[in-house]
């Protein structure tokens, strides 16, 4: 199964110079904008990615991370795309 890039990101879903000063602090944002995009709970988001840190990071090195999560209301494959400001250990 192919995703097409522009089917995956929400619509407005993209944001070039995020603040943030802790890996709490983006989790809590792109739950708030991903809660815009979808009409889902911003705090059933932030439980999902919180969840899935809990097993590991998805921080995968070089200054990227992916953070996801699965939510049984979501009945698509939908995300946002944060570039930070400034750099923050994502404990990867």
């Amino acid at each position: 199964m192919t995703i097409d890039l522009g089917e995956l990101l929400a619509k407005d879903g993209v944001f070039l110079a995020l603040k943030a000063q802790d890996k709490k602090q983006v989790l809590q944002t792109l739950s708030d904008y991903a809660s815009k995009a979808t009409g889902m709970s911003s705090h059933d988001i932030y439980s999902s990615l919180l969840q899935r840190e809990r097993l590991g990071s998805t921080g995968i090195g070089g200054g990227i991370a992916i953070p996801h999560g699965k939510l049984a209301k979501c009945a698509r494959i939908f995300g946002v795309f944060a570039r930070l400001e400034k750099p923050i250990d994502f404990e990867s």
